[in-house]
């Protein structure tokens, strides 16, 4: 199981990932349709470590152990709503 810090570092890398996507369409190297999908993909990873800091912290502060929040799958945090 990964630590915050370990997930923060992931969310880092999902959007240094997202903006050398979009600066790979701006130069011409992929098309459209490849940057879409490659951002949806991203988009949901950053979905679901947002999620699982979010389950982390809620359970710490309930005195719960973090470490029992497990990574949901896409259906389940691409459903919510803000």
């Amino acid at each position: 199981m990964a630590d915050d810090e370990q997930i923060q570092d992931t969310i880092k890398r999902l959007i240094e990932d997202e903006h050398r996507v979009r600066e790979r369409l701006a130069a011409g190297e992929i098309t459209p349709a490849e940057e879409h999908e490659r951002l949806r993909e991203l988009e949901v990873g950053l979905d679901q470590c947002w999620d699982l800091l979010r389950q982390r912290r809620a359970r710490r502060e309930f005195g719960e152990d973090p470490e029992a929040a497990e990574v949901r799958p896409p259906g389940t945090v691409e459903g919510y709503l803000s």
